[in-house]
């Protein structure tokens, strides 16, 4: 029987194959078709502008680059007509760049993502000839996919950064000419290796960015006790990861009598001075995303969705009718509130006058989490930190940065934590933290044992950490530092973590719950001959290999 559909991006995928006939996400056939041809447009312009020069690229194009790019991630956008739409654009947008680069006497080449000029009627027609499964060659398409993937987490990445006025050019062509050789299908399998470390490489740059961005508005994160109970205002979630919106939602809710709280990813948001302003900003409610259902309906107020992380509620949930949309995240027959224009704010007043009108929300626990450990708060404690490693307070550290998801495999990271012995420092990014933020794993010499940087992306705090790690230490290799690595994965922002620390040179990365299925047996041969990437067996036995490994390492100190 043929596919309605092909998708293996996230870590949820069917039997751990594909998703063939409606995505474990909740995506359909059709949507997931519009994907595939969005994604083919998007390639299109791609190919033209690699044939410009950089100064002739246009800021609106690229941002319907990141855009589209940011739609297809997982669990971003679940309304048909908004893709249709985002295609009508790009349409457009290549036949601009077409006659543009006949202007400038540029010569385009003959390919059919660049000349297919079909209209609104053909969309789904054309739609159903294209998708992952058109490259024929296993291991070519497995290469390909994974550096789309990790085209796509840096693409959110710029997305966030140009909302704030931060733009890299050098990203931006890059992103271009990756996306045209992917289209022109002219690269070999060595070429498509090496691009695999380049798109790290790239990766890191995304993430520098958007650190620049996000730190030069806001402030440099910083040490911070958030509030995981209730008050007794009515109030709205924000989930998601735009800190702009969150700003601009602050700002327009002063003085309305409805409270502000983070969910999920939008967590670290506590951590910026800026924020700190805002006395309606109460603190964070719930989990990670996959929790979504049980809690929101508990939440009583308006939910508001800034990127991916939905999951389509059912249509008799309590909720459904308290979800609002924006930017890349869309959700079919919910409110979506639009795009700035002109420089002016987005309007929330819908959202904030539905709040007005719900009950506050029903209390799931209470106490305070710990958060805000960015690259500025842990140059800070660096070497109060370095001490309790040199006077033997702290033996190793475990980086466990990355995505939760719903399966139950997954309660292995929050035993895994439990298990580690007391001298172990956890490094954490992304909603993984969610498995052990809240257990009582105590303190070390008045540092926290989970050592929580951000958002996914704030992976980039890290990083830096463990290259001046690497300095004081005096090691050559990075991967001779006291450092395990332990990484839960689900889409596409995390294969451009991954990817970033394989640019580092890490080796020794357990990824888990499960491997990726778009690696193919002869790539993932490749990674782990280079690299030694495994997957997770069980909690102690993976907990004693750490432990082992490390004190390998401290002997030679």
């Amino acid at each position: 029987m043929e596919n309605q559909m092909f998708c293996f991006q996230c870590q949820e995928t069917s039997k751990g194959i594909g998703c063939t006939s409606r995505g474990v996400c909740g995506k359909d056939s059709g949507l997931s078709s519009l994907m595939d041809l969005l994604l083919y447009v998007t390639k299109g312009i791609c190919v033209i502008r690699a044939n410009f020069p950089v100064e002739e690229l246009r800021d609106e194009d690229t941002r319907f680059i990141y855009s589209s790019l940011f739609k297809t991630i997982t669990n971003a956008n679940f309304d048909a007509n908004d893709i249709k739409h985002q295609i009508a654009k790009g349409m457009d947008i290549k036949n601009e760049l077409k006659a543009r680069a006949k202007s400038m006497n540029v010569v385009l080449p003959n390919i059919d993502a660049v000349m297919w000029n079909g209209g609104v009627l053909e969309y789904e027609k054309k739609a159903k000839t294209l998708g992952v499964l058109v490259e024929k060659n296993i291991d070519i398409r497995s290469l390909s996919e994974t550096i789309m993937y990790g085209i796509k987490g840096i693409a959110a990445y710029m997305y966030h950064a140009e909302v704030l006025g931060y733009r890299n050019k050098a990203v931006d062509r890059f992103v271009d000419e990756v996306m045209a050789a992917l289209a022109m299908k002219n690269l070999s399998l060595q070429d498509l290796t090496d691009l695999l470390l380049e798109t790290g490489r790239v990766g890191v740059e995304a993430m520098k960015l958007l650190d620049k961005a996000n730190t030069d508005t806001y402030g440099n994160p910083e040490m911070t006790r958030v509030n995981i109970g209730v008050r007794k205002n009515p109030g709205i979630l924000v989930t998601g990861h735009d800190l702009k919106d969150m700003e601009e939602l602050l700002e327009q809710t002063k003085g309305k009598g409805v409270d502000i709280y983070t969910h999920g990813e939008m967590l670290p948001a506590a951590a910026y001075p800026f924020f700190k302003q805002y006395e309606h900003f109460v603190g964070n409610y719930g989990n990670a995303w996959w929790k979504q259902s049980e809690e929101f309906a508990m939440f009583k107020g308006p939910i508001l969705f800034t990127t991916n992380c939905i999951v389509p509620p059912m249509e008799n949930s309590t909720y459904r009718n308290r979800i609002y949309t924006t930017g890349a995240a869309s959700l079919k027959n919910s409110v979506h509130i639009p795009d700035r224009k002109d420089g002016m704010p987005k309007d929330f007043s819908k959202i904030i006058e539905h709040a007005k009108h719900c009950a506050p929300p029903k209390e799931i626990e209470n106490g305070n989490i710990v958060i805000g450990f960015g690259h500025k708060q842990l140059s800070m404690f660096f070497y109060k930190i370095m001490d309790a490693v040199d006077n033997g307070n702290i033996r190793q550290f475990v980086v466990m940065a990355g995505c939760d998801g719903r399966m139950k495999n997954r309660e292995y990271y929050s035993d895994f934590a439990q298990l580690l012995p007391h001298d172990t420092i956890v490094l954490t990014a992304g909603c993984a933290k969610y498995r052990y933020n809240k257990l009582n794993l105590r303190s070390i010499d008045g540092m926290p044992r989970v050592i929580d940087a951000g958002q996914c992306n704030d992976t980039y705090s890290i990083i830096l950490f463990l290259q001046r790690m690497k300095e004081y230490m005096n090691v050559e290799d990075i991967n001779d530092l006291p450092v395990a690595y332990n990484i839960a994965w689900y889409e596409q922002k995390s294969v451009i973590v991954l990817l970033a620390l394989l640019y580092m040179g890490v080796k020794n990365i357990k990824l888990g719950p499960t491997l990726p299925a778009f690696l193919s047996k002869n790539v993932l041969d490749l990674l782990q001959k280079n690299f030694n990437i495994t997957t997770i067996s069980n909690p102690k036995d993976d907990v004693e290999m750490c432990v082992n490994k490390v004190d390998e390492m401290l002997l030679q100190f």
